[in-house]
């Protein structure tokens, strides 16, 4: 993203843009506001009399731009941000000072301080003769000035007037026809307690307004006049002190308030930190005791000593000597006189040497009256005087969580305060700019406003200080100041110094610092071009390499971030793979490792489908594992490999894809016979049998044999797989609730032992359908809540499917049918579009008929595979006999006890002991388990079906 500046000269980021006429294109362009500008205004705008191929150079100009703002873009690639519509052109920007400010108009103080701050000379400076230019120069010109004016309101209102005042008179002396401007500069001197120069300011803006607009002063500025006479009360409102999560250090500020003499105080903290709104807190609690109270303002490249000439000039005096040592004691002895009195020096960081002499002055004199001086900093004052006179120091920090909140709501009422805590650091300027960032866009990115006051504080640094801030950023919030070395050189110590003590970084250990906030690093970093970003990346994975190769993580994020290919590459990224513990970010690691390897990789595209897998994008794991089967014309272990990259678990002992298995067992078998041997391949290979053939009962001796192997050979993953293929061939019969429980209770301690995450949570669902079937709800619970713990901390979204389906199962098991039923919609949901097919078809309309009985039976639902086994309990007699009749024995899976169940409901229907006796034969071995073993749904007792 491109950074346009208008506010002064054109900039476009550090672009070199050409030209006098090339700019101007560009001005133009920016001008016209994302609009379409046809190459024929733009011709007539350049020239007032066009040469001869005016349009072919504006083209030159134009592919001049787009190479110079989109460094990067690709060779015959569009442009997306200088685009070609129609007979004309449009610039895409977004990011323009112009416009930022306009939309910083409506903040509080510290916005338009930001606001004011973007302005770097006048709007469209190089163009103000251009009639094309003049007319939205002017208006920004304007808004400035609305601006100055609402600052100085916002001024008056925190009870700055002294700092109002002064920034009025500078303001109204290129003004002077301002009157909203003059009615401001009467209050603010009024509320200081200077009624006569108030009374004079009107006078004086009479005067300007006749000489200026020949007018004479409209009604709310006469009515300021004859309530100043009048003194009226609504001149001197109380400011409120509205400050959030700050009591304590109010309470210390409070502290330093002396009983007779000098008290000083200095706040310090980070810019944004709300030290100026604490200081602005205590003035008003003080002003509401009875003191006089002064605000001055040390500003940068201000003349010397003038805050103190703030201070003196807003008690009503003025210094008439141009000796210093006497210039000092006149400023003592005017604060003096209006004892009790607060001083506040805002940003004492910057003030000169001249200004911190006068401070010092205070320190020696002997005070009959109290007088107290609050200071505000944001980094340490070298004055051996301050430090000698003992200050009260209060060091602001960012708040906490609470107060954020506080903050964040009545600006945003519907963000997330602890994301926006966490990337504020409860910094209170960023807080709101974030806040109002989220109530505008719904986003949490940086900030205009924080942008542009991070910026401003940057440009200040020195040039090599710069650099190293930038190369910090690549290495993210934290800052390995050895790792940067390697990147920045033998001079990183010295930029880091400076870095550190103008606030953009802090030290939290030796040798590791870090940025003060992720905003600030986030906006360093989007400073850097993509293709520096990239190259000191790579750098910095190089660098790694030498240092911490074990850190595979961070390497694989350098990695990427740099576009690398080659051997290193792939290594990093496939270990950060198997190490990640979110699903997601596996996925993308393997996509980018088979991205940089130089040829296709089995073992690569093995791990992604497994990711794919673990992640619920079951689709496109299968799609992934059958485009490497059909791709493999190699050797019988290639073949094998790719059959066995699919060690995932599975819970569902319906296929979800039928086809898509029957060819893995063809090639599993085709392949077995190169295997002979007791080898982990060969286990691999019988284990993919058994469980790419669920359903069928007739594949346990495969599962047991890899078993044994497995267990001989010491291989726990390879067990784990093993146990789970034995899982789906446990219901060759009903009444094994106890068998899968003893896997299920294995698998889980195996699992936990060697961190295989994915069988930890599949032995913990195992568990969850054996004790539902066997009727311990309370087991049951446990080992959800385990599943449900595991795939939140390592990102595993399908394991939700299930156990939302069993907290829907236990509300009907309570007898709560109706919140069942919302429990059941809402499960039913999140499975749509996992690729859990066979789940997702019949599932919701077998959980309500297992509810409300046959009455919600509708044949137009999609019931799967169950419908031949509803039909029988909705269809007219004589068909739903004969229905009944021709239904096939069934596959062997989990859903074996329903669908006799359902056959039990048919025939008790229909009166049919013949049914009803087949329906037993299934039941009879679970009489003593509850119809619940899918962990899904239940139909209660077993026992219930079988009568007698």
């Amino acid at each position: 993203m491109v950074t346009f500046g208008v506010l002064g000269p054109l900039t476009a980021d550090n672009a070199r843009l050409g030209g006098p006429k090339q700019r101007a294109v560009l001005a133009r362009l920016l001008v016209a506001r994302r609009r379409v500008v046809p190459v024929r205004t733009l011709v007539a705008d350049l020239w007032e009399e066009p040469p001869d191929g005016a349009v072919g150079t504006v083209q030159t100009f134009v592919g001049a731009l787009r190479k110079a703002l989109e460094p990067d873009r690709p060779p015959r690639t569009p442009s997306s941000l200088l685009v070609t519509e129609g007979a004309g052109y449009a610039l895409r920007a977004t990011d323009v000072d112009a416009w930022r400010f306009e939309e910083m108009l409506g903040g509080d103080l510290s916005v338009l301080d930001g606001a004011l701050a973007l302005w770097r000379g006048p709007a469209y400076a190089e163009f103000a003769d251009e009639h094309w230019a003049r007319a939205e120069a002017d208006r920004l010109t304007e808004l400035r000035l609305v601006a100055v004016e609402r600052r100085a309101e916002a001024l008056l209102g925190v009870g700055r007037a002294a700092e109002a005042v002064a920034d009025l008179r500078a303001h109204l002396a290129a003004h002077p026809w301002r009157e909203k401007a003059w009615s401001l500069l009467a209050l603010g001197l009024y509320r200081e307690g200077r009624q006569a120069d108030a009374l004079e300011s009107v006078r004086s803006a009479r005067a300007a307004l006749a000489e200026n607009l020949g007018v004479d002063p409209g009604p709310q500025l006469r009515a300021l006049e004859a309530d100043i006479l009048a003194q009226a009360p609504r001149l001197t409102p109380a400011v409120e002190v509205g400050l959030v999560g700050r009591s304590a250090e109010l309470a210390a500020l409070s502290g330093a308030v002396p009983a007779a003499g000098l008290g000083i105080a200095l706040v310090s903290g980070e810019a944004g930190v709300g030290k100026t709104a604490l200081a602005e807190a205590f003035l008003a609690l003080l002003r509401g005791r009875g003191w006089t109270t002064v605000w001055a303002r040390c500003p940068e490249d201000a003349p010397v000593a003038w805050p103190w000439q703030q201070v003196v000039e807003a008690l009503g005096s003025t210094l008439l000597t141009d000796d210093r040592f006497l210039a000092r004691r006149a400023v003592v002895s005017t604060v003096e006189s209006a004892a009790p009195v607060l001083v506040v020096l805002d940003d004492l960081h910057q003030a000169d040497e001249e200004t911190l002499a006068v401070l010092a002055a205070f320190t020696k004199a002997e005070l009959s009256g109290r007088v107290l001086v609050v200071a505000t900093t944001r980094s340490p004052v070298v004055s051996e005087a301050l430090a000698r006179a003992e200050p009260v120091r209060v060091g602001l920090g960012g708040l906490d969580e609470e107060a954020v909140g506080s903050l964040v709501r009545p600006i945003a009422a519907g963000a997330d305060v602890r994301a926006i805590f966490e990337r504020s650091g409860g910094n209170p300027f960023y807080v709101k700019e974030l806040a109002r960032l989220f109530a505008a866009e719904g986003s949490l990115g940086v900030p205009a406003g924080v942008r542009e006051v991070i910026r401003h504080r940057l440009a200040a640094l020195p040039v090599p200080a710069r650099t190293v801030l930038h190369q910090a950023s690549v290495l993210g919030r934290d800052v390995d100041v050895p790792l940067l070395a390697r990147l920045a050189g033998d001079d990183v110590l010295d930029a880091l110094e400076v870095a550190l003590e103008a606030g953009f970084l802090v030290e939290v250990a030796p040798g590791l610092a870090r940025f003060t906030h992720v905003l600030v690093r986030d906006t360093v970093y989007a400073e850097v071009s993509l293709t520096r970003r990239a190259v000191w990346h790579a750098a910095v994975a190089s660098a790694l390499e030498a240092l911490r190769p074990a850190d595979v993580s961070l390497l694989a994020h350098h990695y990427v971030l740099a576009g690398a290919r080659g051997e290193a590459a792939v290594r990093a990224l496939a270990a950060a793979a198997e190490v990640s513990r979110s699903s997601q970010e596996a996925v993308a690691l393997w996509r980018a490792a088979v991205a940089a390897a130089d040829g296709p990789r089995l073992d690569l595209v093995a791990g992604l489908v497994r990711a794919l897998a673990v992640s619920g994008d079951l689709a496109a794991a299968r799609e992934e594992r059958a485009a490497a089967l059909r791709s493999v014309t190699r050797t019988d272990h290639d073949v094998a490999e790719v059959i066995g990259s699919f060690a995932v678990p599975g819970i569902w002992t319906t296929n979800d894809d039928p086809a898509h298995s029957a060819a893995l067992v063809a090639a599993a078998e085709r392949t077995l016979p190169a295997f002979p041997g007791p080898t982990a391949t060969r286990a691999r290979l019988l284990a993919t049998v058994a469980m790419e053939d669920r359903g069928s009962g007739t594949r346990l001796p495969e599962a047991r044999e890899a078993e044994a192997i497995a267990r001989d050979l010491d291989d726990p993953a390879l067990l784990a797989f093993a146990l789970n293929a034995r899982f789906m061939h446990t219901f060759h019969r009903t009444g094994l609730a106890a068998e899968r429980a003893a896997i299920g209770t294995e698998l889980v301690a195996l699992a936990a032992a060697h961190h295989l995450v994915t069988h930890e949570v599949l032995g913990h669902l195992i568990l969850v359908q054996a004790r539902a079937a066997l009727a311990d709800f309370a087991a049951a619970d446990r080992h959800a809540a385990a599943a449900g713990r595991l795939a939140d901390d390592h990102d595993l979204p399908l394991v939700g499917v299930f156990t939302d389906f069993y907290a829907a199962l236990t509300l009907a098991a309570a007898g709560d049918v109706a919140e069942a039923e919302k429990a059941y919609r809402a499960a039913a949901g999140r499975v749509r579009g996992t690729g859990m097919w066979g789940m997702e078809r019949g599932l919701l309309p077998l959980a309500l008929l297992s509810l409300h009985g046959p009455s919600t039976v509708d044949l137009d639902d999609d019931w799967g595979p169950l419908r031949d086994w509803v039909s029988p309990l909705v269809l007219p007699r004589d068909e739903a006999l004969a229905a009944a009749r021709a239904l096939p024995e069934g596959p062997k899976d989990l859903l074996s006890e329903v669908r006799a169940c359902l056959l039990a409901m048919a025939a008790r229907r229909l009166g049919d002991d013949e049914l009803l006796a087949r329906a037993r034969v299934v039941l009879e071995p679970a009489r003593h388990e509850l119809a619940a073993g899918t962990g899904l749904v239940t139909f209660g007792p077993v026992a219930d079906f079988l009568g007698g």
